[in-house]
């Protein structure tokens, strides 16, 4: 009798222990939110619903995620031949996204190919088969500036883990693994290396693009022996990379001037392709699966109305409610039903440009270029006016702010900012500005109507407020808009 109550005791221990270690796994996933870089949460950081994902259930959520091949849709690209990403292998069991590398000799491959490698084939290597099919998911949504994390565990072949983002004009690589290369090159990815890697996409988008980035060559594991958390932190003017926690890698803009790309929304994109220069995978060791335990972004409050990067003249305002184009490239400012740019016109532009490299932040401003001796203004009114619906202002008291850079000279007096519908103008005084510096402009205003579907935020020089001759340059950055507390 009392050994039957020892077992049950020993029964019940067990069973607790087992559904405490359960309950524990589970609430670690569900509810241990906060970065593993930042445990406690001290920098503030809110968990981005729209992109995380903890991969749970029996298939991607096709609200969130795009996924390559699927219905014979393929954003920007088909894989990195010989390998073609293919639908069916962005899987999701055991609480993990497992994107497959699969031998199947039977895969219908695009016969065009791969035109970024002068048209080479996919499914083939070297004049001869190699059927290897792998995967690539993508958020739908973007996002600008935070931390981004992933637990994950390359697949052991020579088929790369990749845990990247694209934007426009820029690129960032937070890591590229291979579980095991075939070709061992010095410097390059190896078993126990990640490598980090940002790219600069702004026309001419000549190869090689990278700006900067490290290889972490000595790890003190194979990326394909068990899962890491991998991390992100980007700022306005900085880059952190985590690994397990612990800081690896830090740049700042200061290092780099243009060369500090990352300026605008980014999507996240997980997959896995063949780099050839490091040898193909082989048909004995497939499948083989890169397994991602979750992904998970994080970002800090940001009062700012206004679109951060647009308004600071980095690249276009997203209207990410309609479909990105399928082709759409990271190079492209051709203006579509998903990006659009600022509106200037032919006459406008002779004075009105995008400047890169005068900034406060980022790496562009909106410069008035000005006119010099026997020159005047050609226009009664200088423009640059926001696509329809780049604002959406509620009606309420609020504080506008802008930064401005006078250069020396007979100065412009006044610019007006004006929302377009309903119309609102909010005259900036721009006389007695110190000069040769960037200088914060704050003015309150009242909205007393919300903006409508259709509204437009408006930049303008009137010729009035202009020197009859040479007039001096000035530039624009970083328009916010907050709401006042009450």
């Amino acid at each position: 009798m009392v050994t039957m109550k020892k077992q049950i005791q020993f029964l019940l221990i067990g069973a607790c222990i087992l559904f405490s270690t359960h309950c524990l796994a589970q609430s670690e996933k569900q509810s241990g939110k906060h970065p593993y870089s930042d445990p406690s949460n001290a920098g503030g950081w809110v968990l981005n619903e729209d992109l995380s994902d903890e991969f749970e259930g029996t298939a991607l959520d096709t609200n969130k995620w795009f996924i390559e091949g699927l219905n014979g849709d393929y954003y920007i690209w088909k894989g990195r031949a010989p390998a073609q990403f293919a639908p069916h292998n962005a899987i999701v069991e055991d609480g993990k996204l497992k994107l497959r590398t699969q031998w199947e000799p039977d895969y219908p491959f695009d016969q065009e190919g791969y035109k970024e490698s002068g048209a080479e084939p996919y499914g083939v290597f070297e004049g001869e088969p190699l059927p290897v099919t792998t995967a690539a998911v993508i958020t739908k949504k973007r996002f600008l500036y935070g931390y981004m994390e992933v637990k994950s565990k390359s697949g052991n072949a020579a088929i790369t883990a990749a845990f990247w983002t694209i934007g426009y004009e820029q690129e960032l690589d937070i890591f590229e693994q291979m579980g095991n290369p075939k070709i061992k090159l010095e410097n390059n990815i190896q078993a126990n290396s990640t490598r980090t890697g940002v790219h600069d996409w702004s026309p001419p988008a000549v190869r090689p693009t990278k700006a900067f980035g490290y290889d972490d060559m000595n790890l003190p594991y194979r990326t394909a022996d068990d899962f890491h958390v991998y991390g992100a932190e980007w700022g306005v003017d900085y880059l952190k990379i985590y690994r397990d926690g612990q800081l690896t890698y830090h740049i700042t803009q200061d290092e780099l001037g243009l060369d500090w790309v990352l300026n605008n929304p980014m999507e996240i994109w997980l997959d896995s392709e063949v780099f050839k220069w490091l040898g193909v995978p082989h048909k004995e060791e497939l499948p083989v699966d890169f397994e991602i335990e979750y992904l998970r972004v994080w970002q800090k409050p940001d009062p700012n109305l206004l679109d951060r990067a647009f308004y600071g003249f980095e690249g276009p305002i997203l209207y990410e409610e309609n479909p990105r184009p399928l082709t759409l490239l990271p190079e492209s400012s051709v203006p579509d039903n998903y990006q659009k740019f600022w509106l200037i016109d032919s006459l406008s532009a002779k004075y009105f440009i995008i400047n890169e490299g005068d900034y406060a932040t980022g790496v562009n401003s909106l410069e008035f270029s000005g006119f010099g001796k026997n020159e005047k203004l050609e226009t009664d009114k200088v423009v640059a006016l926001s696509p329809e619906g780049a604002v959406n202002i509620p009606a309420g008291e609020y504080t506008l702010s802008l930064k401005v850079f006078k250069k020396q000279g007979r100065d412009v007096k006044k610019v007006y900012l004006s929302f377009e519908n309903p119309r609102l103008e909010i005259p900036i005084d721009l006389s007695g500005l110190e000069r040769d510096k960037w200088i914060t402009i704050e003015h309150k205003f009242t909205k007393p109507a919300a903006s409508s579907a259709s509204d437009q935020f408006k930049i303008e020089v009137r010729k009035e407020d202009v020197p009859q001759i040479k007039a001096a340059k000035f530039f624009i950055d970083d328009i916010a808009i907050h709401a006042n507390d009450n």
